[in-house]
């Protein structure tokens, strides 16, 4: 019934009365935890998904609990290995690949799609109890009520982290105030910068080469050294938006991701302002940009936190990126228009 077995994660198979169900097995392996590693980098990030369906832990029954969670394997792997000592069936939807959290916001873990998985599995045969415990941060996308009135199976939404759920079910389903708080500590942060990085990756070697070029139609001479000094403001901001930001994130006093982008990048404007000590014109735009893009790559990181809702992303995205990308466009034509100006002086 789910196209699984076989798989390395897949530890047997078991006979059901609804079929073969695979048991996961709780224990990452090397292969996992090297396929995982490269996912946060951004390698197979985009196909990084299990068949979705039915999945057992440990030997389950018809008593045994239901868990839901998407079919991104980063998103099992974290739920399996704290499962070593939980007896219970893995319900996993289809959400194309995405983590929970986003799939809530992008519909695909949904209402639809539980009722359609129900359906798919016949859950209702296998289990004796009719109740799905569903992750809390899924609940977005989730009618919960109409769950019930389709399906007849009631909605009990589990801890926000995965290592508390032995815990739940010992707390005979019941969470605490720690189980319902959802936190981003700094070790969370800091696991998301190495794929921000590569994404920006692209965006820095593109950047470099305009520098390099626009200094040797100006100077006739292809240099490296020169070139990558005039590249340090630029890449001082996006390292500010895609490393500072995340970092100080609960420490800088604003909501807005723009905004907090936009003070690392005052801070950083100044640092670079008193090294390089540029003329009026160029001091203005170099501060522009570092404005801009420091804004702007700070901006990217929404997608990556819980810190905001989804509806909050769209609406800061909506006004933000017509003010900053024509500001980033500006100051690069700002930048130079002032070496043509000063090269004509000096000529």
């Amino acid at each position: 019934m789910t196209s699984a077995a076989g798989l390395p994660w897949v530890q047997r198979v078991k006979e059901t009365p609804v079929g073969e169900v695979p048991i996961v097995r709780t224990r990452l392996e090397l292969r996992d935890r090297l396929q995982n590693f490269l996912v946060r980098l951004g390698i197979n990030r985009e196909r990084y998904a299990v068949p979705p369906g039915l999945y057992g832990i440990g030997d389950p029954d018809a008593d045994s609990p239901v868990l839901v969670t998407s079919n991104y394997k980063l998103t099992l792997d974290a739920l399996r290995k704290e499962l070593a000592a939980v007896t219970c069936w893995l319900l996993v939807l289809d959400t194309h690949g995405i983590n929970v959290w986003c799939a809530a916001g992008k519909r695909t873990f949904s209402t639809t799609e539980i009722v359609g998985r129900l359906e798919a599995t016949r859950l209702e045969a296998l289990v004796r109890h009719r109740t799905l415990v569903l992750p809390q941060l899924g609940a977005s996308g989730v009618a919960a009520h109409l769950v019930h009135k389709t399906t007849g199976f009631r909605v009990v939404y589990g801890p926000v982290r995965a290592r508390d759920i032995p815990a739940f079910f010992h707390n005979k389903m019941k969470k605490d105030r720690d189980m319902r708080t959802v936190r981003f500590p700094l070790r969370d942060r800091l696991v998301l910068i190495p794929l921000e990085l590569v994404l920006a990756l692209l965006v820095l070697v593109a950047g470099f080469l305009l520098v390099a070029a626009a200094d040797w139609i100006l100077h006739g001479i292809l240099d490296f050294g020169t070139a990558f000094r005039d590249f340090v403001p630029f890449l001082g901001a996006v390292l500010a938006g895609c490393v500072l930001v995340p970092v100080l994130l609960p420490l800088i006093p604003v909501r807005s991701f723009a905004l907090k982008g936009l003070i690392v990048g005052i801070l950083l404007a100044a640092l670079i302002e008193w090294a390089y000590s540029p003329s009026l014109v160029d001091g203005i735009a170099t501060t522009v940009l570092i404005l801009s893009t420091s804004s702007l790559f700070a901006l990217f990181f929404t997608g990556s936190t819980t810190f905001t809702s989804v509806s909050g992303v769209r609406r800061e995205v909506r006004i933000a990126f017509p003010v900053l990308i024509p500001l980033l466009v500006a100051s690069i034509l700002v930048g130079l228009i002032s070496k043509l100006v000063a090269l004509h002086h000096i000529s």
